[in-house]
């Protein structure tokens, strides 16, 4: 998972925002806080083939979120 990754976050006054390009390091922590859930979208061009992909479809990510949350799964 060594890319640049962008996510969509949610807000008050804009449905959603682009957030990005972050490193594999970063998105792990943002993981960590819950500021990236699986069902948000992520986006990298070397690994999602630039598709927009919810996070628990790619994997690394996911076995992270399940690791440092696991009292939600």
């Amino acid at each position: 998972m060594s890319a640049d990754w962008y996510f969509l976050k949610s807000g008050f006054f804009y449905r959603h925002k682009k957030i990005g390009p972050i490193c594999e390091i970063e998105l792990l922590k943002r993981i960590e806080k819950g500021e990236v859930l699986p069902d948000t979208p992520l986006f990298s061009d070397s690994k999602t083939r630039g598709h927009w992909v919810p996070m628990r479809e790619i994997k690394p990510a996911f076995k992270h979120w399940k690791q440092t949350h696991p009292d939600a799964v």
